[in-house]
């Protein structure tokens, strides 16, 4: 058999990308409360997820008034790697901030 025949039971109009599919998206959150500062937050947003001042103040202040924010969306091992390294960040820091992560 020839190496370039194709099995008939694949579909001429299937492409790669829908045979492999996409990596799956979580977005990463910080959630309010009463002791964290809003200046730690606002640095935590400009360090760890690359935000300008403008939109860590604009996602710190949602964070404050709605409970809840969203920092960035990204792939599990890198949303991971960013909810860990918040979470090391308050606890060096004295702060109870809590960051999860939520497929999107």
């Amino acid at each position: 058999m020839p190496v370039d025949t194709v099995d008939p039971s694949i579909k001429k109009d299937v492409y790669d990308e829908d045979l492999i599919g996409h990596p799956r998206r979580f977005k990463v959150l910080l959630h309010n409360d009463h002791y964290t500062t809003m200046e730690f937050v606002v640095h935590v947003l400009m360090t760890v997820f690359g935000k300008s001042e403008a939109e860590a103040t604009n996602v710190m202040l949602m964070v404050h008034k709605e409970g809840m924010g969203v920092c960035g969306v990204y792939t599990a091992e890198i949303a991971e790697a960013k909810v860990a390294l918040v979470r090391h960040l308050a606890r060096k820091n004295g702060f109870p901030l809590k960051c999860t992560m939520e497929e999107v």
